[in-house]
């Protein structure tokens, strides 16, 4: 389910920035006479990424005279995958180029196509449980592109105060909550389901309890030896769709929302919940600076206070093509990525809205709330990915999936079982034994 893996940059698409000049295709020319270097730097034209790109380019060029990084953009979605896959096919591609962690990264076929990067101090200052994302059968190719962006629960914590609740360690307790902000007048869930990603974080934000429940789901998932209907953790988020839903706690005209105006309304108290990535806070915070501390983050809660945890979303990284004629100098470049002094450079540029993956790097004592909400949830190691970065099994109709479900039209285990049709398809197509 593609859509499901660009949500962060769909959130971070508003940020402006001053616009990149696009160049030509293929990578640069070997070095001149004079040891210079030319990059060439292929990146989606999402203004979150031209923003981070930029933030990268212009701090490693200052400290590195003799090299020059040339950005070029491409369209995100599925245009902008053909055309990675095109480019890399017919060794036309940049020398250096920002594409997906995870599951899409497999069907780039990176040990054809990458410079395999397994042991070399380029790594050096890469956060270990951040390589098996661009890893593929053991070899490590890309260092990451960004922060770590928690998908859960955003939350308006001048609500809680007021109403003296508490963060809600279970879905239980999470329910009790809701129920307490609609008898104060309040809306409890924020829906926006005019943007239909939006709709999915219910469900693919529940993958830490899901693992936590069943911890072999994501390799058995991949096998086709289970389901999600018919696995009770895994069902679940379907079921919390519809109860949020079946109980009234959705705010008037959820099908019409927008993911703009649902940031907007949680950040100026108008509802107290928002089923959400963390990134979809940077973008407001211009207009709307109070979302920077009113608004928190909690993962969705699950059935054991215990086992509290949260599910992330890993960034997108930066991989060096095999066609490239300037290797040294690309792996300069990502090595420069991978430093406290490249996130200090993003940070100045773009809020983060998590941790960022590289040994050394902090975040700033003015993060946004939920960015340290969300540290504090890796500092006790208690986060797991989502299911898309340890499984390529995906299907693109999740999204019109939960909203149905969302909207009370399908019952969640109907619509569970729907979900599992749809990736079917997907995984034959990727030729996964089992299907």
């Amino acid at each position: 389910m593609k859509t499901s893996h660009r949500m962060a940059g769909a959130a971070l698409a508003v940020l402006t920035m001053t616009a990149l000049t696009s160049c030509g295709s293929g990578g640069g020319a070997g070095p001149a006479a004079d040891g210079s270097v030319t990059l060439k730097f292929l990146v989606d034209n999402s203004l979150g990424t031209t923003a981070t790109a930029k933030a990268l380019t212009d701090a490693f060029m200052r400290a590195n005279p003799k090299i020059k990084i040339e950005t070029e953009t491409r369209p995100g979605g599925s245009e902008g995958d053909n055309i990675v896959k095109t480019r890399l096919s017919t060794g036309d591609m940049s020398d250096v180029f920002w594409y997906n962690s995870g599951s899409l990264l497999q069907a780039l076929n990176p040990a054809q196509t990458m410079v395999d990067l397994t042991g070399d101090p380029v790594l050096a200052g890469v956060r270990k449980d951040f390589l098996p994302v661009v890893s593929q059968e053991g070899k490590a190719y890309g260092v990451p592109a960004g922060t770590l962006t928690g998908g859960g629960i955003l939350y308006n914590r001048k609500i809680y105060e007021r109403l003296k609740l508490e963060v809600p360690r279970t879905w239980a307790d999470f329910m009790a909550n809701n129920e307490k902000i609609k008898a104060a007048g309040i809306t409890p869930v924020i829906g926006t389901f005019k943007d239909t990603w939006t709709s999915q974080l219910f469900v693919l934000g529940d993958f830490f309890n899901v693992q936590a429940a069943v911890p072999g789901f994501a390799g058995d998932y991949t096998a086709n030896k289970v389901k999600f209907a018919g696995t009770p953790a895994a069902r679940a988020g379907f079921e919390h769709l519809a109860e949020v839903h079946a109980k009234g706690y959705l705010n008037e005209g959820f099908g019409s929302a927008t993911n703009d105006q649902g940031v907007k309304m949680l950040a100026e108290g108008k509802g107290a919940h928002y089923a959400m990535l963390s990134s979809a806070l940077p973008p407001v915070i211009a207009t709307l600076p109070q979302a920077a501390t009113d608004v928190g983050f909690f993962g969705i809660p699950g059935t054991d206070a215990a086992r509290n945890g949260a599910t992330v979303w890993e960034p997108a990284a930066i991989y060096i093509a095999r066609t490239s004629e300037n290797v040294e100098a690309a792996k300069k470049f990502l090595a420069f990525v991978a430093s406290p002094p490249a996130a200090e450079a993003v940070t100045a540029a773009v809020p983060p809205t998590g941790p960022y993956r590289i040994t050394g790097a902090e975040l700033p004592d003015d993060a946004i709330q939920a960015a340290k909400d969300l540290q504090t949830y890796v500092d006790q190691g208690a986060t797991a990915p989502a299911l898309e970065f340890v499984s390529p099994v995906k299907g693109p109709s999740l999204e019109q999936i939960t909203v149905a479900v969302g909207s009370g039209l399908t019952p969640p285990a109907e619509g569970a079982a729907q979900y599992d049709k749809d990736v079917e398809k997907q995984a034959k197509q990727l030729g996964l034994a089992g299907w």
